[in-house]
């Protein structure tokens, strides 16, 4: 079975929000892609107190700078296409009330016909934390806790109740429903991280870091599940972030997915060998404008579907 293949839709700065998106969702539909994804960036500070994932001395990447809201650009791709999953990659959790992301989430689903895959995180932005977070930085994990708690309370049956850190539901009447059990899935990279996926979500959501990585971080979850009694399978995404350039970059550094279409594909068939379900790819970061990210998506398509991916 081919591996499902999903695009990342234009989100950053040199896009225009309310015409690339549904533009480009409904030309990746028509291409064969299943699902079209978003990510969450809040904001771009000036001087920032940390470098990129809390990394020392990295820069923020330029795009960065204009990020669209992910649930907004996720409802407008929903409006454009009928058959295409809509997913999160990632929600940062901890930025949101946790009853009106989940309402918010259901809305969307049930709009959509049942095609939302929520991803969530807990994110690693100080600055963002500082700025919209509802709990401090450290107790980030028990607010995703609580968030997911939230979303099963208010997407199961009426009436809903739930008493928590940051939530309290007096029976209630919350709607409207999802079409479906939206999936819930999570990046999860620590060992705290990986337990909360097997206790509580429905699937992985990992980031393209190598084959060789992701099958040795692949093993040791599936080992947990086993231990902690969890039946798998889980629903798995692969995010693959990707630099494209026109010609083949020929560096001894090249990272996973920076290239040609045709390096990026070979990244995409050793990262297939795997065995995780679906892979995302985000072009919107190395691309011009709507059109070359048509362009380049199409050509990706075609070029990843002949080589038996």
């Amino acid at each position: 079975m081919a591996t499902r293949l999903g695009l990342g839709l234009p989100q950053n700065k040199q896009y225009s929000l309310g015409r690339d998106v549904p533009d480009v969702a409904r030309a990746a539909e028509a291409m064969g892609y299943e699902s079209l994804w978003v990510y969450e960036r809040a904001l771009f500070p000036v001087a920032s107190t940390q470098g990129l994932y809390g990394i020392e001395g990295v820069p923020w990447p330029e795009g960065y700078r204009g990020v669209a809201d992910p649930l907004v650009t996720l409802t407008l791709a929903a409006a454009a296409t009928e058959r295409a999953r809509l997913g999160t990659s990632v929600l940062v959790a901890p930025l949101h009330v946790p009853f009106q992301l989940a309402k918010a989430l259901a809305s969307l689903d049930a709009a959509a016909g049942g095609r939302v895959v929520a991803g969530l995180g807990t994110g690693w932005s100080l600055d963002e934390y500082a700025a919209a977070a509802v709990r401090p930085f450290e107790e980030r994990g028990r607010v995703l806790d609580e968030v997911i708690d939230v979303c099963r309370a208010v997407w199961g049956p009426d009436p809903v109740s739930y008493e928590g850190g940051l939530t309290r539901i007096s029976p209630a009447v919350v709607s409207p429903k999802p079409a479906r059990p939206i999936p819930v899935l999570l990046a999860a990279t620590s060992k705290a991280a990986r337990r909360r996926l097997v206790d509580k979500a429905d699937g992985w959501m990992p980031v393209a870091m190598g084959a060789e990585t992701l099958a040795a971080q692949w093993r040791e979850l599936r080992e947990l599940a086993a231990e902690r009694g969890r039946a798998l399978p889980l629903q798995t995404v692969l995010r693959a972030n990707a630099r494209y350039s026109a010609k083949p970059y020929d560096g001894p550094d090249r990272a996973p997915f920076r290239g040609s279409v045709d390096q990026i594909v070979q990244d995409l068939a050793a990262h297939a060998e795997v065995g995780l379900e679906e892979i995302l790819v985000d072009l919107q970061s190395s691309t011009r404008d709507a059109e070359e990210l048509k362009a380049v998506a199409e050509e990706l398509y075609t070029a990843a579907r002949a080589a038996g991916v």
